[in-house]
């Protein structure tokens, strides 16, 4: 199990951002992303989760696919990342590096309307 402070991890999770494919961040729409260090009841509830250490990222919102002229005035979608869940399953800063990039690339596909299955069709894990 890898420690690192808030801040490291926080930089982290910004590093994938900035790595996405500028095609794809200009794409992005009325999204929001927070860090959080663990899952609340809730989010476990929401993600249908029991162990918090199971639960990596969570994407809350309507996905961009599913928006429609109706789509109006909303709050911002909102992706949380989970620093404790990366640190339990990671040995070294580079693994870290790697499952937060994994985690964001997830998340941020949710936004754009492809689900898990899909995912898994494409080897994204």
């Amino acid at each position: 199990m890898l420690k690192v402070s808030r801040e490291q991890f926080e930089r982290l999770v910004w590093e994938a951002i900035d790595e996405l494919p500028e095609a794809v961040r200009n794409r992005i729409s009325n999204l929001e992303i927070e860090v959080k260090v663990s899952p609340s009841e809730e989010d476990l509830e929401c993600a249908d989760v029991e162990d918090p250490l199971d639960l990596y990222g969570l994407y809350r919102g309507v996905p961009l696919t599913e928006r429609t002229i109706h789509y109006d005035l909303v709050t911002p979608d909102l992706i949380t990342i989970y620093q404790r869940a990366h640190e339990a399953h990671c040995n070294t800063l580079e693994e870290l590096r790697e499952e937060v990039r994994r985690t964001v690339r997830h998340e941020i596909a949710h936004h754009f309307g492809i689900d898990d299955d899909r995912l898994d069709e494409l080897g994204a894990y």
